[in-house]
């Protein structure tokens, strides 16, 4: 399953490059996140060996040569911090950690990114990016879900900032996706407190899934377990109060035939 992610990720986000290119260029003709992906030179005039390291480094980016392209944007960096390269190489860096199945040391970079280039063209990019990494940080159903929950509050905060971009329907695709899996998730639990006949604590994960996520597909599974529960902790509580009433009975009643 993550296996599969990941390839069909590249292919995705391949795509994303030629949308984003199409809204950019509705926004400025010459933007910065058009210049990015090499739509149009960039903004400004610079140093011949700063626009030459720029474009080599893009040259490694653009043909999977991730490593070489890391050390040439890293240095780009350190030599013109001021610079549109720079800002241009903060971001590709990111980047080539995504690629090289980095995820967790591409999300500090994502949000180092986002907190000091807030309203640069590349941020409804840049979020997106970040919530692709918790996409690929996703573990199974039977697993913790921390990432789950990131992945969704971070496309929740793309949708909410950027509606329109070219992300919203990838992103609202994966929302459901991981929704399906946090749902997963609670029925697998509530099947194990079932099964250890704590049908009380079974009850109360069916009634937290139906409430948060009644839109999944494991809806119909946790309605008839829970219907099933019901019956149990009735059933449990019937025998109980029978043992009760014998524990309460007077001992020469239990004695007396009659």
């Amino acid at each position: 399953m993550a296996l599969f992610r990941i390839f069909s990720a590249k292919f995705f986000v391949a795509g994303l490059i030629l949308a984003a290119l199409l809204f950019s260029s509705g926004c400025a003709k010459d933007s910065w996140f058009g210049s990015m992906f090499g739509s149009s030179e960039p903004e400004v005039d610079v140093s011949g060996d700063e626009l030459q390291m720029t474009r080599e480094a893009m040259e490694y980016f653009k043909v999977g040569r991730y490593l070489l392209a890391e050390e040439i944007f890293q240095q780009i960096r350190d030599r013109y911090p001021f610079t549109p390269q720079a800002t241009l190489a903060e971001l590709r860096l990111a980047d080539c950690k995504y690629y090289k199945m980095l995820y967790e040391e591409a999300i500090p970079l994502y949000e180092e990114f986002e907190k000091l280039h807030p309203n640069n063209d590349a941020i409804p990019y840049v979020i997106f990016m970040e919530g692709s990494c918790y996409y690929e940080l996703m573990d199974t159903a039977d697993r913790d879900q921390e990432n789950t929950h990131r992945m969704i509050d971070t496309y929740d905060r793309l949708l909410k900032r950027y509606p329109d971009s070219p992300f919203t329907y990838e992103a609202k695709k994966r929302i459901r996706e991981g929704r399906n899996l946090l749902a997963e998730h609670e029925l697998i639990v509530a099947k194990w407190y079932a099964r250890t006949d704590q049908h009380k604590q079974s009850i109360n994960r069916l009634n937290l899934l139906l409430a948060i996520y009644p839109d999944t597909k494991w809806v119909d599974e946790a309605r008839a377990l829970l219907n099933a529960q019901t019956s149990a902790v009735s059933e449990t509580a019937s025998v109980e109060e029978e043992e009760v009433k014998k524990i309460l009975e007077p001992w020469y009643k239990r004695l007396w035939p009659f």
